[in-house]
């Protein structure tokens, strides 16, 4: 039988290893945009049927049958108003940022693709098009993810280095992801707040782990005001940073373009970032560069975490 997830209940347990964050940091935060726009299942692309979901509607209540011109404008503001918004908010305070790019977005929309390629920004794949990779043969996943690696390369001139399914993946995920090589991590995995080696059909492999609760797609879910997503994320960072006295700490925040891009919901992320400023001690960086942090200060030692 072919290697497929085990669940690890234990992880680190008490005594999580000291991450050595650069310059004795207590934590390394890394910002995270979704770039989905162009990419999520369309009648245009096939599926027959419009994609809401992280938008202010939902087909479900409206009765359409056919296109819903209301959803893939929601999606539109994403890559049009959303994503340069985004942009402006870091590159102003000359912080580093990661882009979880769908290929197929990308390739729709040039001037964004060019704008990241020339930005500094790290891209993690985050698939050929913005589906559920659980829902996909093991034969039509191998396809997808050569295909972005392909696409992806070209649009913003370097393969990726990361990758990150929507929502989860699917059994045969992470094998397939060692299987192609060229990956230095996935972030497919919630259950854990520091990066983790596993062995993953003989072959070592590393995890960055991801969150959704640190994350923008709370405004879908019935968050109304930036008020409180900037509470919600700025206590999370608070509570990280007192505790990355003892124990360093990561931190992950997620954003969409089509939600935090909103003028009322960025200002939030703006707040965000300029209480992060008021912080010492704190590694404001690229997953990129914390998986190759992880994987110099921590070097694969032979098997995986409680493996």
């Amino acid at each position: 039988m072919s290697w497929q997830p085990a669940r690890d209940f234990i992880g680190y347990g008490p005594n999580p290893p000291d991450p050595k964050w650069p310059n004795g940091a207590r934590l390394a935060v890394n910002f995270v945009v979704n770039y989905e726009e162009g990419s999520e299942p369309s009648m245009q692309d096939g599926e027959g049927y419009t994609e809401t979901g992280l938008t202010e509607a939902s087909t479900s209540s409206q009765g359409l049958d056919g296109r819903d011109l209301a959803g893939e404008g929601m999606f539109e503001y994403g890559s049009r108003v959303g994503f340069w918004r985004i942009l402006r908010a870091f590159q102003e305070r000359g912080l580093p940022l990661t882009v979880f790019g769908c290929a197929l977005a990308l390739e729709r929309n040039a001037l964004a693709a060019d704008a990241i390629a020339k930005s500094g920004f790290d891209v993690c794949c985050h698939g050929w098009r913005w589906i559920r990779h659980f829902q996909l043969s093991e034969a039509e996943e191998r396809e997808h993810i050569a295909k972005a690696i392909v696409s992806l390369t070209k649009t913003v001139g370097a393969r990726p280095a990361g990758w990150y399914c929507r929502y989860g993946p699917s059994v045969n995920t992470r094998r397939l992801l060692v299987e192609e090589g060229g990956f230095t991590y996935d972030s497919d995995y919630y259950g854990e707040e520091l990066p983790f080696w596993q062995t993953v059909a003989g072959k070592p492999h590393l995890i960055v782990p991801y969150s959704l609760t640190n994350n923008d797609g709370k405004y879908a879910a019935g968050m109304v005001h930036a008020d409180q997503w900037f509470g919600l994320v700025r206590d999370a960072f608070d509570v990280l940073y007192q505790e990355g006295a003892r124990m360093p700490k990561m931190m992950s925040v997620g954003m969409h373009m089509r939600l935090i891009g909103h003028p009322g919901r960025i200002a939030g992320l703006w707040r965000l970032l300029d209480h992060i400023a008021t912080y010492r001690d704190v590694w404001v960086t690229r997953r990129l560069d914390i998986a190759n942090h992880w994987r110099a200060a921590h070097p694969y030692s032979g098997k995986g975490l409680n493996e």
